[in-house]
C-alpha cells in the first residue's frame, strides 16, 4: 500500500508497508479526525502546514509522534508539510527511541554528544534530516504562530490548556513506554508504542486528498 513514488529507506519502507490502519479503533479515529481536518484545511489552500508534537519532557511520545509524521507525510507526498516537538520542560531524547527508530529503518546520527544529545535523523536519503533534541515547546526551532498543537500526553495537555500562537490544539495522547523502562519488555513495548503512532500517522496522510 503506498501513496506515492517518493523514496523511502527500503527498510523503513518495508516497515510502513506492514502498518494496519485498519486495525485502529472507531474511537481513535473520531480522536484523530481533528487532526485530519486540520491538516485537509490547509492543503486545500496550498498553505504550508506547521505540526508541533507536544508532551511533557519532549523526550519520547512527541518525538516519536513529530518523526514519524514527517515521514509520512513524505510517504503520501505532503511536502508542504512541517513537524516540530516540544515540552514543558527540557529534558533529552531518551536512547531507547533511537533505538527503536533505527529498527524500523530510519538512519540516524549523533551529531552532538552533550547533557541533551542532538540527532540527525533521515527518512530517505536526499531530504534534510529531521533534527531531534529535547526542547521547551517554544523553543526558536519550532513555529510561534500558524501551527496546531498536538498533545500527544495527558500531563502536557492539562499542565498547557493554552499553547501561544497554536491555531488549533488537538489532544491526541498514548501511553508512556516510560513505564517499562529498565524491564524486560522495554524493547517491546517502545516498539509497540512506535508502532500505533506510525500506524496512526499512516491512517492520518492516507486520508488527506490533494
Amino acid at each position: 500500500m503506498k501513496g506515492h513514488d517518493n523514496k523511502l529507506f527500503p527498510k523503513l519502507e518495508a516497515f510502513i508497508q506492514q502498518l494496519n490502519p485498519e486495525d485502529i479503533s472507531t474511537e481513535r479515529k473520531e480522536i484523530l479526525q481533528t487532526l485530519i481536518d486540520y491538516i485537509q484545511s490547509k492543503v486545500n489552500q496550498n498553505q504550508v502546514v506547521n505540526l508541533n508534537f507536544i508532551c511533557t519532557h519532549n523526550s519520547r511520545r512527541s518525538h516519536l509522534s513529530q518523526i514519524w509524521a514527517q515521514c509520512l507525510a513524505f510517504y503520501f507526498g505532503f511536502n508542504q508539510v512541517r513537524c516540530y516537538s516540544g515540552g514543558t520542560e527540557t529534558t533529552a531524547l531518551f536512547p531507547m527511541v533511537i533505538k527503536t527508530l533505527e529498527n524500523a529503518g530510519f538512519e540516524i546520527e549523533t551529531i552532538a554528544q552533550t547533557e541533551n544529545p542532538i540527532y540527525s535523523i533521515k527518512y530517505t536519503p536526499n531530504e534534510h534530516p529531521i533534527i531531534g533534541f529535547s526542547k521547551k515547546l517554544d523553543d526558536v526551532f519550532n513555529p510561534s504562530s500558524e501551527f496546531a498543537a498536538i498533545m500527544t500526553c495527558d500531563s502536557a495537555n492539562e499542565s498547557c490548556p493554552i499553547v501561544n500562537g497554536a491555531e488549533i490544539r488537538i489532544p491526541i495522547t498514548y501511553q508512556d513506554p516510560k513505564a517499562f523502562d529498565q524491564t524486560p519488555q522495554q524493547s517491546e513495548k517502545y516498539q509497540e508504542r512506535s508502532g500505533q503512532i506510525a500506524t496512526e500517522m499512516f491512517y492520518v496522510f492516507s486520508q488527506i486528498k490533494k
